[in-house]
């Protein structure tokens, strides 16, 4: 593995000036407004009814109603008590609250954080506690932040002001089931990032309640306010991928993401590489197991497929539009791109022993693709037997720097 710094990233990832992203254009989010956009014969809006609309559970395996109960009670915590798919900025993710707990100590008190690589530590073993898997820290980027928050359920909007001194970002990653995974894209497969987007809401909320209390200022953050992806590579927590995804050393494309903005002085970590740009220059394992065809194949490009890319970036970039259509017509998720990417192993030592050979021999990543064909990785495992076969299983949590 190997450390950047931020202008070697910079050279890597970016091409261009950055446009800032307006929220309401993420593709979940153009299901509730884009009456004019046709996907197929229906515009983006009407396959958002159908995706957001009730869909009745089946016979078919991982499509009953115990499958659909068990996925949506994986997602209740986000629903009911986070929104950081919506607006944010309320409940888990309130931007301030009050101090709740047992012998709290009087409002105004402040640590001394004259030690920001000490204080950063404190706040890694924090988050680590309290149930994130990687966590990093960067300096803020104002390419990252949407320009408008957008309101899923009534559909306000406005712009987003952030504190101006809120120069630090805590990135952390939360680790889905690498067995749920096998399943997609049966409608049982959601609990994984129903429980990432959970415990996303859980964690940050309670790391900026603990940033609070010693005195500082934290705005935390799921999915709003801020893009995720270009934060946690900056926070060193990965790559990208072809497919769009953050891909971290320790459990490949198989996370969620969340942030905390704060005026906390922290020590921030480097952006990171381990190969993965040139292993899916090679493999396109993504691109040909996608069901709508939104993962693109040959060589990164800034260019746009529509509104719902960032514009400036070098990557492969994702058509929402195409991937959208998909899950509104399946009635529910995918996660084909995560099931057959070769960086989404338990990483035991024979798959250690393979990361260290994408990452130093590089020259040999067709042979690792088609080994991990050889070997079956990436299959669809049947929901027949799910809840008899189905074992889950506590994650490995690990910090950054």
């Amino acid at each position: 593995m190997k450390h950047l710094t931020k202008d070697e990233w910079e050279r890597k990832y970016i091409a261009r000036p950055i446009e800032r992203m307006d929220q309401k254009n993420i593709g979940f989010n153009r299901a509730r407004w884009d009456e004019q956009t046709l996907i197929g014969e229906k515009t983006f809006r009407e396959w958002g009814k159908k995706l957001y609309g009730l869909v009745m559970p089946s016979d078919k395996p991982g499509d009953t109603l115990q499958d659909f109960s068990f996925k949506n009670a994986a997602w209740y915590l986000e629903f009911g008590f986070g929104f950081g798919n919506a607006k944010g900025q309320q409940g888990l993710y309130a931007w301030d609250s009050t101090q709740i707990g047992v012998s709290r100590a009087p409002q105004g008190l402040k640590i001394d954080a004259a030690d920001p690589p000490q204080i950063t530590r404190d706040i890694k073993k924090v988050a680590t506690y309290f149930g994130a898997d990687l966590v990093g820290v960067t300096r803020r980027d104002e390419r990252w932040i949407y320009t408008d928050y957008y309101d899923l359920r009534d559909r306000k909007y406005g712009p987003v002001q952030i504190p101006e001194d809120c120069k630090y970002v805590i990135a952390m990653a939360f680790e889905m089931d690498h067995e749920l995974i096998k399943y997609s894209p049966a409608q049982v497969t959601d609990a994984a990032p129903g429980m990432g987007y959970s415990k996303m809401a859980f964690t940050t909320g309670l790391l900026a309640q603990f940033i609070r209390g010693i005195g500082y200022k934290a705005i935390p953050c799921g999915n709003d306010t801020a893009m995720s992806t270009p934060i946690a590579l900056q926070a060193g927590l990965g790559e990208l991928g072809r497919n769009g995804l953050l891909i971290t050393p320790e459990y490949g494309p198989r996370v969620r993401l969340s942030k905390v903005f704060t005026d906390l002085p922290l020590a921030s970590d480097e952006p990171i590489e381990f190969g993965v740009t040139e292993f899916c220059q090679q493999c396109n394992k993504c691109a040909h197991n996608c069901p709508s065809q939104a993962i693109m194949y040959g060589e990164r490009t800034t260019k746009s497929h529509n509104i719902s890319n960032v514009s400036g970036e070098l990557k492969w970039p994702v058509d929402a539009e195409r991937c959208f259509s998909f899950w509104a017509r399946h009635s529910g998720p995918c996660s084909n791109c995560l099931r057959v990417c070769p960086f989404n192993k338990d990483m035991n030592w024979f798959h250690k022993t393979s990361r260290w050979f994408v990452d130093n021999i590089r020259w040999a990543d067709p042979l690792y693709r088609k080994l991990d064909d050889l070997f079956g990785y990436g299959k669809q495992k049947k929901a027949d037997n799910f809840w008899d076969e189905w074992k889950p299983r506590q994650a490995l949590r690990t910090t950054r720097g």
